[in-house]
């Protein structure tokens, strides 16, 4: 149903061609239209009736957790709760949502304000983690669970096989603290180097440190979020 090629989408791709590729006719077209529509676009074009992306991304986000749940749970009946949790924390993460918006030809359909798409906005994770949960939330007020169920699930399957195969369901920042630790007797620290956006939709930026050495830079929507990216990155390049 999908091509799971990355997409550079040098040209920006319109909605339709968004729908074939999602496999999905919007029969509210407009859901999609706002789902694509970053809060830059709209502030130059205040006569969108559709309005930006947000509140579908806010809705998008508890479905996604929710399928993601629930199909990390009829998948592996021996997890228990804390590793259930952590799988479904790795599926959703930013960077995995980012780049299922790729697979999906998200990027090449985003609605941007010239400074934004100048800037590099087109490429950003937040912008594409964003896009994709609201394409999620547009889905789901479209044609309901089953339809986003069929968009999810055949994203999730090869990427949470990657994950068990690899173990990085396991939370990146402890493993990193113990290595460091044990290998080196120190403890990593974590700064934040930028963030953008407005209040209500942050993207930040943090790097880890050990010793003296940045080990990794992660994006996220909290800074939470994006000391666990940063140490997610550390981690496969010690571990490389």
């Amino acid at each position: 149903m999908t091509d799971t090629k990355t997409n550079t989408c040098e040209q920006p791709i319109d909605s339709d061609t968004l729908q074939n590729t999602l496999g999905y006719q919007f029969k509210e077209p407009g859901l999609l239209i706002q789902a694509i529509t970053h809060p830059s676009y709209l502030n130059e074009h205040p006569e969108l009736k559709t309005g930006d992306n947000q509140r579908l991304e806010f809705l998008g986000d508890a479905v996604l957790d929710f399928v993601a749940g629930l199909w990390v749970f009829n998948h592996f009946p021996e997890y228990h709760e804390g590793r259930m949790t952590r799988l479904r924390a790795a599926l959703v993460r930013t960077e995995m949502l980012s780049q299922w918006a790729r697979q999906l030809h998200i990027d090449g359909a985003l609605l941007l304000g010239k400074g934004e798409e100048a800037t590099g906005g087109r490429q950003r994770e937040a912008n594409l983690c964003d896009a994709f949960e609201a394409i999620i939330g547009a889905l789901y007020l479209d044609g309901g669970q089953e339809s986003v169920r069929a968009l999810v699930e055949p994203l999730i399957e090869p990427t949470a096989q990657q994950i068990y195969t690899a173990n990085s369901d396991w939370d990146a920042k402890s493993l990193l603290q113990e290595w460091a630790q044990a290998e080196q007797g120190i403890t990593p620290h974590y700064r934040i180097v930028d963030e953008t956006g407005p209040d209500h939709a942050k993207a930040f930026v943090a790097e880890v440190v050990i010793g003296d050495t940045p080990m990794g830079r992660g994006e996220g929507r909290s800074k939470q979020s994006a000391e666990q990216a940063a140490a997610q990155i550390a981690w496969e390049r010690i571990t490389a």
